[in-house]
């Protein structure tokens, strides 16, 4: 019998916070109930914000937790390969294209386009969609600018990748930790546009990262925060082009501030290792978070 697989994948580019400490728990405690495994995955294709301190802490703070894992522990920054040969197969396949457009160009042709009253679409974050200009680009002058070593990403032309699907995608979410119902639930990657799937540095990006990472590990269950789960629908569709199993999701509460935000890295909120320098057990961090 095939055991049941969860991961818990941080980034080192910060302090885990409460949120983390959550995700990490639940994930444990889904596991031990259904007598599986979980992993434990150090996601840090950003070498330019991840770093090594960080990853310590990140160690730190999950031994203090007591959370247990198996080993080996898989880092995305020692696969770049593998990564590159799933970006080569889409480029190959024409399902990816080289987009030159920097922030600011993308924000000058947007507030032109509204300038003349029509409305940009965004995507379920609120960032503006990617213009297709790059599209009409003819090859010669992408190989062009490429060879100029003109700052490029590879962005996934999501018209040419649905028209790959067949069917009508969807996923199965449970609907609660207790992993008894499920819902079948419509995926929309449209609704993301022409989002990133690679740099010209960096062969991978989140969205093809994770869902090369969850097949070769064998996950079985994703369990991760509400705010991926508009994001679901985007990898999806890359792991029908791949051909690779899709897991079950369950997408849970998010751990939100005195203002009602959520926890964020970036922000700067109370991380795990200031409240245990404060005093505060494992025991008390799992009653504050409600587990």
């Amino acid at each position: 019998m095939t055991l049941l697989t969860f991961r818990f994948a941080p980034s080192p580019n910060g302090e885990l916070h409460l949120g983390h400490a959550y995700s990490a728990l639940l994930n444990q405690q889904m596991a031990t109930r259904a007598g599986g495994r979980l992993l434990l995955r150090i996601e840090d294709i950003d070498i330019t914000r991840c770093t090594p301190e960080f990853e310590a802490g990140i160690f730190r703070d999950l031994e203090w937790l007591e959370l247990d894992w198996e080993e080996p522990v898989r880092r995305q920054s020692e696969h770049f390969s593998e990564y590159k040969a799933v970006l080569d197969r889409l480029i190959a396949e024409e399902l990816v294209y080289p987009a030159f457009m920097s922030r600011g160009e993308i924000r000058a042709f947007i507030a032109e386009t509204e300038k003349r009253g029509r409305g940009w679409p965004r995507d379920p974050d609120g960032v503006p969609l990617y213009p297709p200009v790059d599209k009409a680009l003819p090859m010669k002058e992408r190989k062009r600018r490429i060879a100029e070593n003109a700052p490029f990403a590879w962005r996934l032309d999501v018209d040419a990748a649905m028209a790959r699907v067949s069917d009508a995608l969807s996923w199965s979410e449970f609907t609660d930790e207790a992993m008894v119902a499920t819902r079948a639930v419509e995926a929309r990657p449209q609704d993301w546009g022409d989002v990133i799937v690679a740099r010209r540095d960096i062969p991978t990006s989140y969205h093809l990262a994770v869902v090369l990472d969850d097949a070769l590990q064998g996950v079985s269950h994703v369990a991760r925060g509400q705010d991926l789960y508009a994001a679901t629908g985007m990898q999806r569709l890359l792991q029908e082009l791949l051909g690779l199993p899709p897991p079950r999701y369950f997408h849970h509460r998010l751990i939100l501030g005195p203002d009602g935000r959520k926890l964020s890295k970036s922000l700067k909120d109370t991380g795990l290792a200031a409240l245990r320098r404060a005093g505060m057990s494992p025991q008390e961090v799992r009653r504050l978070i409600g587990l």
